[in-house]
């Protein structure tokens, strides 16, 4: 069995694309997911399964979209995965000064090098980012909701989520207790 974390996109944000945690809970344990757990409202997941990572994406996407009538991306990560992504952080998080963060944002699959140099090549003073992999690391000096880097990552041409540093810390603890 592997240990996955699944983060949904878009949901709980406004009114719209409403689940609630425990709705989502019973469905993959319908689904034959096991040991599954949630955090927070924001669509992120952790469970067992048997199933490889590309079949079962598609799988929770399709029962979600069955199942609540909206489409929803799913991005999963092995627990493996998760946590060597948490170790290839390259900004210093015991140094943030007070209005700076780190968003993690995980892509569904790698982004062509053309897209990819297009948002390292982006002027955003003040906000940087790092990109390895299917994961782009951003340290904003400012809100996200202000930051004209983080408004570039659709520009890479593959679904993205966002989270904040202490959600991913977060969910690298509850991976530990699982």
């Amino acid at each position: 069995m592997t240990i996955y974390i699944a983060l949904l996109r878009g949901i709980n944000v406004g009114k719209n694309n409403r689940i609630k945690m425990a709705d989502l809970k019973d469905l993959l344990e319908t689904m034959g997911l096991t040991k599954v757990k949630t955090y927070i409202q924001s669509g992120n997941v952790l469970f067992e399964a048997k199933d490889e990572a590309q079949q079962l994406s598609q799988r929770l996407e399709d029962e979600i979209s069955k199942t609540f009538g909206f489409p929803v991306p799913v991005i999963l990560r092995t627990a493996e995965e998760y946590e060597q992504i948490i170790r290839d952080c390259p900004y210093r998080v015991e140094s943030l000064k007070e209005g700076e963060s780190i968003q993690l944002a995980f892509l569904a699959d790698e982004p062509s090098l053309e897209k990819v140099d297009l948002l390292r090549n982006y002027k955003s003073d003040p906000d940087e980012c790092f990109i390895k992999g299917k994961e782009v690391y951003l340290f904003l000096r400012q809100s996200i909701l202000d930051s004209k880097l983080a408004t570039q990552l659709p520009k890479l041409g593959v679904p993205a989520t966002v989270r904040n540093w202490k959600t991913a810390i977060k969910l690298s603890t509850l991976v530990e207790a699982l």
